[in-house]
């Protein structure tokens, strides 16, 4: 190959790296072999079908004869991308082959290059396709749940909202939603507690629940908001999502299921309060039967004594049926205050009808050096103890004994308050604590129990935000601890502050 030559495969070389378009870079080589070799047509006929051909055909008349083209395969990688053919009536000279042969493989490497590029193309083009459809249809699955949710980030901007956040009285259309601040969307809301509870998510990673109740759709509705901790790519929170659910008939459908249990407690108490009945009835019959001695033996004095023990009798029968009516009756669901171990005090009062009762020691070891005040149902709350205390009784030989503890503890640096109700039973085996909290699941033998009180314990305490655990080693008893948080006296009786447990700042 002559210096000339040489440097028209430099000039050549020069032309595909100055151009951004590697079609024209191709164009501009061919138009310039062509010039160089003096021929009226050069060409490039690629293998892949669908790759159109490129060509440069010199100016001027074309009905001159023409000999057969020369052809010379491009190839890459030792395989045919393409063939370059050149159109001249004269024969070339071996200085032109070689330019030829030298310009098929600098082409072999812009052919391979675009080859590279299409596939590439083609790939991207197929995996944005398939992200774009994974993506309609996770935004599909999310607009087709039935409960509202959003997505903010640390900023508090808005990054998703679902089409039921759209719906209803208090919708806000999702192009008015993303990409703005939630306290402009959720104007309505007290910003300041709204903040404060994505702050408290933000800071402990830990998923808060609330329940609220809202007459915005002409009824009492009652509603669980979910704030969810969201992390991307680290171990801190980046962002929070809120779920709103509708739980009106389920919390109606464990209102009942609760009552029927209830119920079922009220009947094996009934046996024991018809015994606890009978003592302070044979005290009436005996002074009526005194008194009517003394009306017959003609004695003046009024029989005082007789009438106070009388009457003392009949408030202690009265007080023994209001108390297991007081429990047997669905009452409004209400927070208040209340020391723990008045709930326990109450528990033990109807406990003590129970037949298990008189055959097992029931110890109390109740706190006395602070006050355990906490904030929810404290009906509620005196079912969760009678469930555990009669489990307990059924599960404690005779002569064994139930402990029935609270104590103050602190967790994570808050004060909560502790209910313990520990049996001296066979234990429950490690294999099945797992499934004791779920419902219709009972060790018992069949007739004895509906696996329902233990489910609707663990739903109870958890709407008043705390804990309920079982502590057991098969052989030695077991333990169910109930931890709930400290409830703060407000300032006034009259006008208490809403519970972070109960209420929320927002509607679903």
């Amino acid at each position: 190959m002559s210096n000339s030559q040489a440097a028209t495969l430099f000039d050549l070389v020069g032309i595909l790296a100055a151009s951004s378009d590697t079609a024209g870079g191709i164009t501009g080589v061919l138009e310039a072999l062509g010039r160089n070799l003096h021929v009226r047509e050069v060409s490039l006929e690629f293998t892949e079908p669908g790759i159109a051909a490129l060509s440069w055909r010199a100016s001027g008349p074309t009905d001159a004869p023409t000999a057969a083209p020369v052809r010379r395969p491009v190839e890459a990688g030792g395989t045919q991308v393409a063939t370059l053919s050149v159109h001249r009536d004269a024969a070339l000279t071996a200085s032109d082959e070689l330019l030829l042969t030298g310009t098929a493989n600098v082409l072999a490497v812009a052919v391979n290059r675009e080859a590279y590029l299409h596939d590439l193309e083609r790939e991207l083009t197929a995996r944005v396709r398939e992200l774009a459809e994974q993506r309609s249809f996770i935004e599909c699955i999310v607009d087709s749940l039935p409960l509202g949710l959003y997505v903010i980030d640390r900023q508090y901007r808005i990054h998703a909202w679902n089409h039921k956040r759209e719906t209803g009285l208090q919708g806000v259309a999702r192009a008015d939603a993303v990409g703005r601040s939630i306290f402009e969307v959720l104007h309505r809301q007290p910003a300041a507690l709204l903040k404060r509870e994505f702050d408290e998510v933000f800071a402990s990673g830990r998923l808060q629940q609330f329940q609220m109740e809202s007459n915005a759709f002409g009824e009492t509705r009652t509603f669980r908001l979910s704030k969810i901790p969201m992390r991307m790519g680290g171990a801190a929170v980046t962002h929070v999502i809120t779920v709103g659910e509708d739980i009106t008939d389920w919390k109606a459908a464990l209102d009942r299921t609760a009552q029927a249990e209830k119920l079922a407690a009220l009947g094996q108490l009934a046996a024991g309060v018809m015994h606890e009945i009978n003592n302070p009835l044979a005290t009436i019959a005996a002074c009526a039967e005194s008194i009517g001695m003394q009306v017959e033996m003609g004695t003046s004095a009024p029989p005082t004594e007789l009438l106070r023990i009388i009457d003392l009798e009949v408030q202690r029968c009265k007080k023994i049926v209001n108390g297991l009516l007081d429990f047997s009756r669905p009452k409004a669901g209400g927070h208040e205050h209340f020391d723990l171990n008045t709930v326990v005090q109450q528990g033990l009062f109807l406990l003590q009808h129970h037949p298990r009762f008189k055959r097992v020691k029931v110890v109390t070891e109740l706190e006395e050096k602070s006050s355990l005040l906490v904030e929810g149902d404290a009906d509620q709350l005196v079912q969760v103890l009678i469930a555990l205390a009669m489990n307990a009784l059924d599960a404690t030989p005779e002569q064994g004994s139930v402990v029935i503890r609270t104590r103050l503890d602190t967790i994570n640096g808050s004060a909560h308050a502790l209910l313990e109700v520990e049996d001296e039973g066979p234990g429950i085996p490690r294999a099945l604590q797992a499934k004791v909290f779920e419902p219709f699941f009972t060790t018992k033998p069949p007739g004895q129990g509906t696996g329902l009180g233990l489910a609707i314990c663990y739903g109870i305490i958890a709407d008043h935000g705390g804990a309920l655990e079982l502590v057991s080693a098969e052989g030695q008893g077991a333990n169910f601890r109930v931890t709930l948080p400290m409830g703060v006296r407000p300032a006034s009786a009259a006008s208490p502050e809403p519970s972070s447990v109960a209420m929320s700042a927002e509607p679903v």
